[in-house]
């Protein structure tokens, strides 16, 4: 197990150090990780309630799936573009004021998707979405790098991007009751309240990013000097082993590489979960928008344990490589599965649940790596560019899975839908063979 970092005289030597460290992280924990859970729940909501959105607005705007499939995943060349530089601005100018800028930004363009009327439309706001949003997962990655050690981060990070199964949780449920409930109210189709309620919250959670988070360490009023010198100690020791290579250079450390090869693949599996597990639990036989929004919710609620206890298990044991080969090998299984459950509502749903335990449990220990041997701006530039590249596997797997949909149906085939994951699964299980033996 790796050591702690060297405390100050006036807590080295304690019989309570290790309680005084725990208390410590517990206390920076709390203040940062469910807020930005929180922020994250409504910025993944506002990435993907398109998929309950579309279960009636490619009908109001006679659509095809073709359409549907780029406008969705545009969002991703955009998140692309502007990731690596979001980075590296966040780094420049803080994390404070610069995720608050993009969580307005974002809120802004999610509201204004209830408004399109045309396919041009449409691309046009789902690209500016992703420009929008490019930094804010990338960038909580960093900012959780300037309070967390490498050896805590794998926990953290995973209850920090619990808002994805939370988002999937509370979502569905909540997004199929607006659909229905809030259908022709004041002339606007149910769709549409979907984006413009959904996309409130953003505004109130910019302001409190303002108030709540501290860009650095030593800023930090609310912790004691003793408490700053221990979360400072422990990031120098990390920091102290991490390279700061050219960003030039980035893209030629084949570690980086293995580590956007292997995200790659998770991606496309995360975001057709994320963008069609509506559309597969409705061909699986449900039939309100309310039913498909509950049983949507099921994989995600098991996902929310699984990351977690997958999370701490990693950092308990001080282990990535064989907890990331498992759970994908998890989420691999699920797929296949589902693709097999056909017209049974029951199997679909559990199948579901077991590839997104697996699929959604990947991000928070992968992050670990980079993190562990990069530092400073290469870190900033590492991260958004290993996300990036990565979240290119959203837009080829929308892309793709609009081609299915296009597929004539036989009955005596796989369901349409189902064969999207089916699509996936060589690049999904072909994952844990990729992490080096270094990790």
């Amino acid at each position: 197990m790796e050591q702690h970092a060297a405390l100050s005289p006036d807590v080295q030597g304690r019989p309570d150090t290790y309680a005084f460290e725990d208390a410590t992280y517990r206390k920076v924990a709390l203040r940062f990780i469910p807020f930005l859970m929180l922020c994250y729940v409504v910025a993944y909501l506002d990435r993907v309630n398109i998929g309950i959105a579309k279960l009636n607005m490619l009908a109001d705007l006679q659509f095809s799936e073709a359409a549907y499939g780029l406008g969705a995943g545009l969002f991703f060349i955009g998140y692309m573009l502007f990731e690596v530089p979001s980075n590296l601005i966040m780094h420049r100018v803080g994390a404070r004021r610069w995720i608050a800028r993009i969580m307005i930004s974002w809120g802004l363009l999610s509201g204004v998707m209830a408004f399109v009327t045309t396919p041009l439309q449409f691309y046009t706001v789902r690209f500016l979405l992703g420009v929008a949003e490019a930094g804010f997962y990338p960038g909580v990655i960093l900012y959780l790098t300037y309070w967390f050690p490498n050896r805590r981060r794998a926990k953290v990070t995973a209850i920090f991007q619990a808002g994805i199964p939370i988002a999937g949780l509370l979502g569905s449920p909540l997004s199929g009751w607006i659909l229905e409930r809030f259908h022709l109210v004041g002339g606007h189709a149910g769709w549409q309240w979907v984006f413009v309620l959904e996309a409130l919250p953003t505004l109130p959670l910019a302001i409190g990013v303002l108030w709540i988070l501290t860009d650095r360490v030593k800023d930090a009023k609310w912790l004691t000097p003793a408490q700053r010198q221990l979360i400072e100690n422990d990031i120098a020791q990390d920091d102290h082993g991490r390279e700061h290579i050219p960003l030039t250079g980035i893209l030629r450390d084949m570690r980086i590489c293995k580590i956007i090869l292997m995200t790659f693949p998770a991606m496309m599996a995360l975001y057709t979960l994320g963008f069609y597990l509506p559309t597969l639990i409705k061909d699986a036989g449900a039939v309100s928008g309310v039913q498909i929004g509950l049983l949507s919710a099921i994989p995600y609620c098991v996902a929310v344990v699984a990351m977690v206890l997958v999370g701490r298990s990693s950092d308990r044991h001080g282990e990535r490589r064989w907890h990331l080969a498992s759970i994908m090998l998890v989420g691999a299984f699920g797929l296949v599965a589902s693709v097999f459950a056909g017209q049974n509502l029951v199997l679909a749903v559990i199948s579901l649940s077991i590839a997104a335990a697996g699929i959604i449990s990947f991000s928070p220990i992968m992050w670990t790596l980079p993190t562990a041997f990069l530092g400073g701006a290469t870190a900033a530039a590492c991260i958004g560019a290993i996300n990036s590249l990565a979240n290119l596997g959203g837009f080829v797997s929308r892309h793709s899975a609009a081609q299915v949909e296009l597929l004539p149906k036989n009955p005596c085939s796989l369901p349409r839908n189902s064969s999207k994951n089916l699509f996936l699964l060589p690049s999904d299980s072909c994952s844990p063979a990729l992490p080096s033996s270094h990790w």
